[in-house]
């Protein structure tokens, strides 16, 4: 296993692009075996999660080139495979996300209970409560969902809770189903529109994406298309907070404005000064931040997934911060971590508690998943002496050369393999 060792100190400067959005990225690739004919994706991440989906989809009889001058090429073919392997969606939650396409495509899935970072209990009962509105017949045993059906029917399905997962699984399902399906309630992501124009291109009939009301009116097939995904508003958080948190000058170019508007209004609201550019966002800081409340909610709220860089940057903050997650009730394993290097972070249920100290200091610490792993980071960036993080695999999952992104803004890290004991 590899570890990041960070030698903290260095006020970050430059400017640094951010790439495309693997909550985006996954779902298009997903989309992509709705067709026989080739789908290109461009700005796709190289990042482990992406490498995770090719594989799953090249179980079920894809092609996918990851390095064409284009972009990612993918051919599924006319001979598709319904089934996918254990071994490779336990990986990652979001290999579930291939249930809906597949049932469209083929009226038949079978598809391993999802897995990915160990954040909450991620139940899938909308997903299937949603198929099975739309006729289809689901088992789950042997830690397989099964679902069956001769023809998919459109109708109106209302979530009980605004979930991303969901709201794509069926926005893909229902968009080769027979007639017309309304989705109430539905996920208002940015990395949902971004599904709805990819649709779209292939000849879906999606109105509303972006709104808790989406219209699908299904057609009979779907044809191959070429799209460029959206940049990663995560990574463009998880940036500016690096910036923020080494008290330096960071421009982060491309980071969607429109998409992280509270993330930019807490960082000011903290006394930093974040710059609107026409091609990104500059933040500047010189100061230890003020203390402020965060509340994670469904976009457009605070996203849940900058929840944790947050939560080390207000380890550094003037006064008392309460951080509430409203989304994954497990959430905040990563306050045991910032403990270790001098934070006082105090968890209770669904909130925590950050009293803010003058200085972390490095420490022996792991990765507990994908975010609170950058949060590390973000946090060793800033502290005196030398951070080991382990573990890092969980951040390699979503963040594409970020040791290279950040050492070309002047931090001081290294990756390096771990010894083996023996």
């Amino acid at each position: 296993m590899e570890k990041f060792i960070v030698n903290g100190g260095n006020r970050l400067e430059g400017m640094v692009n951010v790439g495309g959005a693997k909550n985006s990225a996954l779902k298009l690739m997903a989309a992509s075996i709705l067709t026989e004919d080739v789908c290109v994706l461009k700005n796709v991440p190289e990042i482990r999660d992406v490498f995770t989906m090719a594989e799953v989809l090249e179980a079920l009889g894809v092609q996918v080139d990851l390095r064409h001058p284009e972009g990612m090429v993918i051919k599924p073919g006319a001979s598709l495979k319904c089934v996918t392997s254990y071994e490779l969606v336990s990986q990652m939650r979001a290999s579930i996300i291939v249930l809906g396409p597949l049932l469209a495509r083929l009226g038949r899935a079978k598809v391993a209970m999802p897995g990915g970072c160990n954040i909450g209990s991620r139940k899938i009962d909308l997903h299937i409560m949603g198929l099975e509105l739309l006729g289809a017949h689901i088992e789950v045993e042997h830690g397989y969902i099964d679902a069956q059906a001769d023809v998919l029917k459109g109708t109106v399905i209302s979530l009980d809770f605004p979930s991303v997962g969901a709201t794509e699984n069926l926005l893909m399902a229902a968009s080769m189903a027979e007639g017309r399906t309304i989705l109430e309630n539905a996920a208002r992501e940015p990395e949902i529109v971004d599904l709805a124009d990819f649709l779209n291109k292939m000849g879906a009939r999606i109105k509303g994406a972006g709104t808790s009301t989406i219209e699908i009116e299904g057609v009979r097939e779907l044809r191959g298309t070429d799209h460029t995904i959206i940049p990663d508003r995560v990574e463009a958080g998880t940036l500016l907070v690096a910036g923020a948190i080494t008290r330096g000058d960071v421009t982060v170019k491309d980071a969607p404005i429109d998409h992280l508007r509270l993330v930019v209004a807490k960082l000011r609201e903290m006394g930093f000064t974040v710059k609107e550019l026409p091609d990104g966002l500059r933040i500047l800081a010189s100061e230890r931040p003020e203390s402020v409340d965060i509340a994670t909610l469904p976009y457009p709220g605070f996203p849940t997934d900058v929840q944790a860089q947050m939560m080390a940057l207000l380890c550094l903050a003037r006064g008392t911060s309460v951080v509430t997650e409203n989304v994954f009730e497990n959430r905040f394993m990563v306050a045991d971590e910032l403990n270790r290097m001098g934070g006082d972070v105090r968890v209770q249920g669904h909130h925590v508690t950050v009293r803010g100290v003058e200085r972390l200091t490095g420490a022996s610490v792991r990765a507990p998943d994908l975010r609170g792993g950058a949060a590390l980071v973000l946090a060793g960036l800033a502290a005196e002496g030398v951070t080991e993080i382990a573990d890092i695999f969980h951040i390699d999952r979503g963040y594409e050369n970020f040791e290279h992104k950040l050492k070309a803004l002047g931090a001081d890290i290294v990756r390096v393999p771990r010894r083996r004991r023996g």
